[in-house]
């Protein structure tokens, strides 16, 4: 590829990701709106916790982890595909993000502080999964 073209693939590359949220997502929301619902109370992103994790419950010491199900590779998701192309790249790439996720939830666990993780695409799906989910939070504390 000539500098030129790859200079415009880069720029293209740039605008996508640019687009691509990581804060405020619709299965965040979606999230939000049915603890709301529940009566949960929470805080959003508080950089002072391990992951800056997009929900916290300070008072039942519980952070809410809303994770593509593409990027963090749940467990026998039907979701988290890998591109054939590089796909040497995006199986380190998935890797280390795992591995990262089960880092920052042993951080959270070691301040005594429970996580919870919800798939935004094989969770979500299911309001009355993931209010079950939710539920058990009142019962561990």
């Amino acid at each position: 590829m000539s500098s030129e073209v790859m200079h415009k693939v880069s720029e293209q590359r740039s605008r996508n990701m640019s687009a691509i949220k990581s804060k405020n997502t619709k299965p965040e929301i979606a999230v939000r709106k049915l603890l709301h619902s529940m009566g949960y109370r929470f805080r959003l992103h508080r950089k002072d916790l391990p992951g800056s994790p997009d929900i916290v419950l300070p008072k039942y010491k519980t952070v809410i982890f809303v994770h593509g199900c593409f990027w963090h590779r749940h467990e026998n998701c039907k979701y988290a595909s890998t591109p054939k192309t590089r796909k040497e790249f995006w199986e380190s790439k998935f890797k280390a993000n795992v591995k990262r996720d089960f880092e920052i939830q042993e951080k959270i666990k070691n301040i005594g502080w429970q996580s919870v993780v919800i798939g935004n695409a094989c969770e979500l799906k299911s309001k009355k999964q993931i209010k079950q989910k939710l539920l058990a939070l009142k019962n561990y504390h």
